[in-house]
C-alpha cells in the first residue's frame, strides 16, 4: 500500500506536479495548521501553508510516504494546472434523482459553445465523478471556482488541490482513466473562468468626485482581502467587506453599484459562485446601510 502510493506521488512529481500528503484514507491535508505550527523545518522562518509546502523533491516525497499510507494531493496552482471537477449529485439530497451529473452538464456546456468535449488527462473520483486536467495558461493566475461553469462543476487552480489517482477514501478509489498529458486549457473555457473585473469599481473610484480618499482606499483594501481570503473563510470575508463598505454608501461617499461590482468581482475571483456573491453582497450592504444613518450636514 505504501509503495503504491509512494510511486504514484513520485510519478506526479516527475510530471512537475507539486504533491502534498493527505491523511490516510481521507482528503484532508496531513500537515499541521498555523495554530499548532512548531516553527521548525519548513516553517523555521514562519508558518508555511500546504500550497507553499507542496513539493516535487523526490527525497522529500520518499521521506513523507516512507512509513504511512498517505493519500496524495496535487497543489494545482504551483503545478500550473487547472482541474475541472465534474461531480455527482449527492445521493441523499432532495431531487438528486433528477439532477444531471457534472459530466452531463459539462457536455451540454461544450455543445452550447460549439466545442467538442476536450480530450485530456482524466481521473475517476471516488464518488464516480471526473477530474479533467488542463495546463493553465501562462500569464494568467486563475483561482478556484464553484458552479461558475454549471451545477456540479467546480475548478481547482491557485488556492486549491485535487486528490490524485492512486488515492483511496472510504467512498472508493481515485483512478487514472486517461494517462495522456494534460491538454492546454481551451481559450473558450479560460474566457468563462476569467473573473470579470469591474473597471468602475477597481479603477475609476479614486478619481470620482463622490468618493473620498479614505472611502476609495477602503474599497481597495476590502476587495483585496476578499480576493485573498483562504478557503473556508471566503463567504464570511465577503460579508464582512460588504458590511464595512456599506457605510460609505449610506454616507454618500461611494455609489452602491460601484461597490457591488467591485465586491462581486473579488468574490468570484476568490472562488465563490456568482449567485452566492450576489446574495452575500446584497445582504451585507443592506444591513450596513440600515445601521449607518446618513451624515447630517454641518
Amino acid at each position: 500500500m505504501n509503495r503504491h502510493l509512494l510511486f504514484a506521488a513520485l510519478d506526479a512529481a516527475e510530471r512537475g506536479w507539486h504533491v502534498l500528503p493527505l491523511r490516510p484514507g481521507d482528503k484532508r491535508p496531513a500537515l499541521h495548521g498555523e495554530a499548532v505550527c512548531p516553527g521548525i523545518g519548513d516553517c523555521a522562518g514562519g508558518h508555511r501553508k500546504w500550497e507553499e509546502r507542496a513539493t516535487i523533491d523526490p527525497d522529500r516525497i520518499r521521506r513523507a510516504w516512507g512509513d504511512l499510507p498517505f493519500n496524495i494531493g496535487i497543489a494545482t496552482g504551483p503545478s500550473r494546472l487547472l482541474v475541472v471537477d465534474l461531480d455527482m449529485p449527492k445521493r441523499k439530497s432532495k431531487g438528486s434523482a433528477d439532477t444531471p451529473c457534472g459530466v452531463a452538464t459539462f457536455r451540454a456546456l461544450c455543445e452550447r459553445a460549439g466545442q467538442a468535449v476536450p480530450s485530456t488527462h482524466m481521473v475517476r473520483t471516488a464518488s464516480g465523478g471526473v477530474h479533467l486536467y488542463f495546463t493553465a495558461p501562462r500569464g494568467a493566475r486563475l483561482a478556484n471556482t464553484a458552479g461558475r461553469l454549471g451545477r456540479l462543476i467546480d475548478t481547482r487552480a491557485w488556492g486549491g488541490y485535487v486528490v490524485a489517482g492512486g488515492s483511496t477514501t472510504s467512498a472508493g478509489h481515485y483512478t487514472v482513466v486517461d494517462p495522456t498529458p494534460p491538454a492546454p486549457l481551451p481559450d473558450w473555457l479560460q474566457a468563462l473562468l476569467t473573473p470579470r473585473r469591474g473597471s468602475r469599481g477597481l479603477m475609476a473610484v479614486p478619481s470620482s468626485s463622490r468618493a473620498s480618499r479614505y472611502a476609495a482606499a477602503a474599497l481597495r483594501a476590502e476587495t483585496a482581502s476578499v480576493r485573498d481570503a483562504p478557503q473556508g473563510e471566503r463567504n464570511a470575508t465577503l460579508l464582512a467587506a460588504a458590511r464595512a463598505l456599506g457605510r460609505f454608501i449610506a454616507w454618500g461617499d461611494l455609489p452602491r453599484d460601484v461597490v457591488e461590482e467591485a465586491l462581486q468581482s473579488a468574490g468570484e475571483c476568490a472562488g465563490l459562485s456568482e449567485r452566492q456573491c450576489r446574495s452575500t453582497v446584497r445582504s451585507g450592504l443592506n444591513w450596513s446601510i440600515a445601521h449607518n444613518p446618513q451624515r447630517r450636514a454641518a
